[in-house]
């Protein structure tokens, strides 16, 4: 493998077969191979047909010697099936060229890892410069990532379930991608290793958000793809730590990446205009619709409701610059709750914490995955199961153990439909969202009265001033007392049998 590797060139462009490119120059590249186009806000706008999220049905690990993650957990292939698939990628990049990127994980020092990227396409590789840190060529990388958007596997000889293939060998530190060009693959497998690499070493990794306030206090935002992690962790009167990946060590958080992969349907510069603003020459958008003039429509939704933009967190302009802080002073899950049974908030105990962290419930978002439509009740372990690479129970027992020596409070916020449901009610206002954030970090709510819900592990705010009532009770939204019992009674059903896959529960 060759880092950039393209004899002929495109329109007489030639380049140096061990050149790194800068982000203006595979800009530059992409536009010539006609990955994309150059949007009037300056962003680099690409569509990745029919894949425009995740495949996680896609995805595998190599059984090979010495492997120690817990089978039933994950899809597997033999280190034959793998050597045959990693020698056609490789082959397939030597043939059509890649593009090189030297980078690194993690903004703790002591934790910094070496990942190297080998990308097919131009903006795949503009895509990770924005993501990950500055890393070092004449560093030897610990994980190679290999992505080769146009090659298919083939099911009957590769042993895959398709053409698509996300395989991960952490023995080897390899990862190959193909079969789908949507971005996010890349940056989520490197997530999944880190689940492995920084477990072993004692550090809780974290799919979630993170800021610090003035004070020097830490909050971090859990929650799936869209309930609101990077949005909140915007805020203007608090320093952005990172919107999505987080590892927490013997001296608090520090930020896996150095940008952000924020959602932008719906996007406009009066609701967010941290993520607005940073949207301009040097990011990345993916799917997004634009008119004759290449003015980007964010509410336009015909290719996806996930369409998404990255951007360097030098494109924000109030953000933490070492990337790190201290431990957390408050933890805020996020459930984009479809069923409208959730109130809008809710204080929980350690024992509830550690419930709601294992049912990970939310619900999953049009776009987000191949195949959703409307939003669709779902539990996904720690808010990240598909990156999980040990047991859920594992992460759940090192985050508490956190909670606990450090007294941090933790809270559940409901993003989605409260009070009737999706299709009945309007989402939660993001400005009521942003209300009651603030009240959480500050302390506001720890000491108001609250009603205790065994059944849903909450402890449920009996009144706060300027929050109407029916955000905090939702049966009152509901058409029918009726309706609203059997969908709560559904929704408890369901929590039993998410949380029975780990361990018996006992409800008071």
């Amino acid at each position: 493998m060759r880092g950039v590797r393209m004899t002929r060139g495109v329109n007489g462009l030639m380049l140096n077969p061990s050149q790194r490119l800068t982000p203006a120059e595979l800009i530059e590249v992409a536009i010539q191979r006609k990955e994309g186009v150059l949007l009037a806000n300056g962003a680099f706008c690409a569509h990745t047909g029919k894949f425009t999220g995740r495949s996680p049905k896609d995805k595998y690990f190599v059984d090979y010697p010495g492997c120690a993650l817990p089978h039933e957990q994950h899809q597997w292939l033999s280190e034959a099936q793998f050597e045959n698939l990693f020698r056609k990628v490789v082959q397939h990049l030597d043939k059509t060229g890649s593009f090189v990127f030297d980078g690194a994980v993690n903004q703790h020092p002591v934790h910094r890892v070496p990942v190297r990227f080998y990308t097919e396409f131009a903006w795949h590789n503009l895509f990770v410069q924005r993501l990950f840190l500055e890393g070092d060529a004449t560093t030897q990388p610990l994980y190679t990532v290999y992505s080769a958007p146009t090659l298919k596997a083939n099911p009957e000889l590769d042993g895959t379930r398709s053409e698509t293939f996300i395989v991960l060998h952490p023995g080897r530190g390899i990862v190959l991608v193909g079969g789908t060009e949507y971005a996010g693959e890349l940056k989520k497998s490197i997530f999944t290793l880190m689940h492995h690499h920084l477990a072993e070493r004692g550090v809780v990794p974290m799919h979630c958000s993170a800021s610090l306030g003035q004070q020097g206090d830490v909050a971090l935002f859990f929650g799936l793809s869209g309930t609101g992690k990077t949005t909140l962790s915007a805020d203007p009167n608090r320093k952005l730590i990172g919107d999505d990946e987080h590892g927490w060590g013997d001296d608090g958080v520090f930020n896996m990446e150095n940008g952000c992969y924020a959602k932008c349907i719906h996007l406009s510069a009066e609701k967010e205009p941290d993520i607005y603003n940073a949207i301009r020459f040097g990011a990345v958008l993916e799917n997004v619709v634009y008119d004759p003039f290449r003015h980007p429509l964010y509410d336009d939704s015909r290719l996806t409701e996930n369409t998404r933009a990255a951007y360097p967190l030098s494109h924000v302009r109030n953000i933490e610059p070492s990337g790190r802080g201290g431990h957390p002073r408050v933890i805020v899950f996020l459930s984009a709750d479809a069923s409208g049974v959730l109130p809008a908030v809710a204080r929980l105990t350690p024992e509830d914490a550690r419930r709601h962290y294992l049912l990970g419930y939310t619900s999953k978002l049009a776009g987000t995955e191949r195949g959703v439509v409307n939003p669709e009740p779902t539990f996904s372990a720690c808010f990240g199961a598909p990156f999980l690479t040990d047991s859920p129970t594992r992460y759940a027992d090192m985050l508490m153990d956190r909670i606990q020596r450090h007294d941090v409070a933790v809270y559940l916020l409901s993003t989605g439909w409260v009070g009737g449901g999706y299709g009945a009610t309007d989402r939660m206002p993001l400005s009521l969202t942003r209300q009651l954030v603030n009240m959480v970090l500050s302390g506001a709510l720890n000491q108001v009265d609250t009603r205790r819900d065994d059944e849903l592990f909450l402890n449920v705010p009996v009144q706060i001033a300027g929050i109407p009532d029916k955000y905090l009770r939702p049966e009152l939204g509901f058409a029918s007392a009726e309706e609203f019992r059997e969908r709560r009674a559904s929704l408890v059903q369901l929590f039993r049998q998410a949380l029975g896959r780990y361990e018996p529960l006992t409800v008071r």
